[in-house]
């Protein structure tokens, strides 16, 4: 409901996100765990189980890791499922700009469930003490922006 108090009721919008979420030890298990709570209400809110929105979950660290693709849940219980689920790992960097070709190259194409046709949005949770700070922001960030919309979430939560 609290979505709708800023932005009205909006029925039809057709939308593929994806969620990275950085998991290295200087999230803490504590945050990654009030992240998944978050992302869980904001499943909750989007209009999945009417094919409108396609979600995805990408865990970055010193790896990069697609947990689900687009295509793989199409309800909004499954997604929160999936959610639930995921498990810190607590690496020990975050390869940000990794994980944003991994989004760009890899999830976001028609194979694991992107559409066309659709805008693509990307939600990334993170502390912000990514590994390469001048390639996130200069390289992937100015190519994806182009593409799609970038948030950074954890950065002003914590």
């Amino acid at each position: 409901m609290w979505i709708n108090d800023v932005a009205g009721e909006v029925t039809e919008c057709r939308v593929d996100v994806i969620f990275v979420l950085d998991e290295a030890q200087s999230v803490t298990a504590l945050n990654f765990h009030l992240i998944k709570s978050f992302l869980v209400s904001l499943v909750r809110q989007l209009d999945i189980n009417s094919g409108n929105t396609r979600v995805g979950v990408a865990t970055v660290s010193s790896t990069v890791d697609t947990d689900f693709d687009l295509n793989d849940h199409t309800t909004t219980a499954t997604v929160e499922a999936a959610l639930n689920a995921l498990v810190y790992a607590s690496g020990f960097t975050t390869n940000m700009h990794l994980a944003l070709e991994h989004v760009r190259t890899t999830m976001l194409t028609a194979t694991a469930g992107d559409r066309a046709d659709v805008r693509n949005v990307v939600l990334v949770a993170s502390d912000g003490g990514w590994s390469d700070q001048a390639n996130t922001q200069v390289c992937t960030v100015w190519k994806l922006m182009k593409n799609f919309l970038l948030i950074s979430l954890f950065q002003t939560l914590f």
